[in-house]
């Protein structure tokens, strides 16, 4: 029997299991993948306070280290179910079955595909989510970037450093993320930005070898040569397992008040995957420190 099991590894689900322990609770961290969550993914990190800049990885690694030094326990394993009705909560997952009184669920959010054709036959062999794990595979190589918010920005630069060009494709007619990063994508002379613009094709035979694009303003098709392409395009909850039990809004975000509470007593929310209207660092840190405040006071009645 466990005090607090968390579901997720990332920044969110690390606060949480921080200050859980600094609590007094026992606590139990699932994760399928590592931990870190999206942070592991930012190159350069310079909005976060107290840096004037840092990496995903050194900064989840810090995290990470000091919810061991606090006795958190970290596990790899997939949660495949979970009953979370009762006043003990059940979590499945691919090894084993495990009890908790509280929850907190901070599984994040994955990339949103772009769902045109070849997409998935070519995951892996020229499709990626993410450019700092798989950019240098692509060095001094042409490649293409989807998408025209914060994270495409953040990529495209990454992207400039190691490529011989970068072609950041955007189906709108403005970028929409921080100014400070479109005036650094801007002043990249081997990124060429493409407006108004959508992938209809991802082409290749073994490898992606190029790209069928569609200008939205006067549905000219034409082809663009490059050696592999990035999507950026925003991110959705897998919230499904949950349905269930906790209250989820029509977008899949889990539904809680500024407590991290869900409708379901003993189970909190934290980061990404909850709804509300900024998703950033520092306020998925708030939100595992918040529900894991509440799981302690939950626990102590």
């Amino acid at each position: 029997m466990n005090d607090v099991i968390i579901i997720g590894a990332g920044v969110a689900g690390l606060t949480a299991a921080i200050y859980a322990r600094r609590s007094g609770l026992s606590v139990l961290v699932f994760d399928k993948n590592i931990y870190g969550g999206q942070l592991v993914n930012s190159n350069i990190i310079e909005n976060y306070p107290g840096f004037d800049e840092i990496s995903g990885v050194d900064l989840a690694l810090n995290i990470y280290n000091q919810a061991i030094k606090q006795g958190v326990d970290i596990r790899l394993e997939n949660v495949k179910e979970v009953f979370l009705d009762e006043p003990i909560k059940k979590i499945f997952t691919n090894k084993s079955e495990y009890e908790a009184r509280a929850v907190i669920i901070a599984n994040g959010v994955n990339r949103r595909k772009l769902k045109c054709k070849g997409e998935d036959e070519f995951r892996g062999r020229g499709v990626s989510y993410c450019a700092t794990c798989d950019g240098n595979f692509f060095k001094d190589r042409e490649v293409a970037i989807v998408g025209g918010g914060n994270t495409s920005l953040e990529e495209s630069i990454f992207l400039s450093n190691v490529c011989k060009k970068v072609s950041l494709i955007y189906r709108g007619d403005q970028l929409k993320g921080e100014s400070a990063l479109i005036k650094s994508v801007e002043s990249k002379e081997n990124v060429d930005i493409i407006y108004n613009t959508v992938v209809s094709e991802i082409c290749g035979v073994e490898n992606v070898s190029h790209l069928m694009l569609k200008n939205l303003n006067t549905n000219e098709e034409y082809k663009l040569q490059v050696s592999g392409i990035f999507i950026a395009i925003g991110f959705e909850p897998n919230n499904s397992m949950f349905k269930p039990f906790i209250d989820i809004n029509d977008n899949g975000y889990i539904i809680s008040n500024e407590e991290c509470k869900t409708n379901v007593d003993g189970v909190f929310v934290a980061g990404d995957t909850r709804s509300k209207s900024l998703r950033q660092i520092v306020t998925a840190e708030s939100d595992g420190a918040t529900a894991a405040v509440q799981a302690a006071k939950y626990l102590l009645k």
